[in-house]
Parts: C-alpha cells; sequence; structure tokens
C-alpha cells in the first residue's frame, strides 16, 4: 500500500512557475450553481473525449463498417458542436472545463 502512495505523490513544481493560491468556497445562490452547471459539463466534456479515443482505436482496429465510421463521426461532431453551444450559452469556453486537480495536474489533456 505504501508503494502505491508513493506513485501519487506531487510531481515537483517548476521553478518558473509560483505555486497557484488556493481557492476559496463560494457557497452563495448563484456560485453553487454555476458551479454545478461547469462540473457537468465537465463531466460530458470528459466522456466525449473518452469516447472519440474509444471510437478511433476501433477504427484503426477495423472493428466499424464505412457507415458505422460515419455515424460515429457526425454524432461526435454533433456532441462537440453541442457542448461548445452550451458552454457559450453559460460565458465558457471548451478550455475553461478543464479542472484542475492539484498536484495531479489537469483533468483533461491539453487540446493543441
Amino acid at each position: 500500500m505504501n508503494d502505491a502512495f508513493r506513485l501519487l505523490q506531487a510531481p515537483p513544481a517548476p521553478a518558473d512557475e509560483p505555486p497557484r493560491p488556493a481557492r476559496r468556497l463560494r457557497t452563495d445562490h448563484e456560485s453553487v450553481e454555476e458551479d454545478l452547471l461547469r462540473l457537468v459539463l465537465t463531466v460530458v466534456e470528459l466522456l466525449r473525449q473518452l469516447i472519440e479515443r474509444q471510437a478511433l482505436r476501433r477504427v484503426d482496429a477495423g472493428d466499424l463498417t464505412d457507415a458505422q465510421e460515419e455515424e460515429l463521426g457526425a454524432t461526435l461532431m454533433a456532441l462537440h458542436d453541442a457542448l461548445s453551444d452550451l458552454c457559450a450559452e453559460h460565458g465558457y469556453t471548451l478550455q475553461d472545463l478543464n479542472l484542475d486537480l492539484g498536484p495531479l495536474g489537469p483533468l483533461l489533456p491539453r487540446s493543441d
């Protein structure tokens, strides 16, 4: 068990990056609703990215027919567009959904 915890230790912070201050928890009604919305959108984006990676693996493995590949691609693009529209409607970008997990780093991989 000690080995598992040792593997989860925080990576050293880069020397050129100042430590980030801890965020305070705001409990007013408006901020709780906004934070919950952002969390839900983040979970949807995480699931979309996971499904997209799985779909790419299946395409690379040749498990799908051409029609299935087209339908899956169109569905994933529609989901991406719908999520982008929801984010824009509430004043977020897709990059805003990337939660900072502290020593573990960001939740979502950086999209370059």
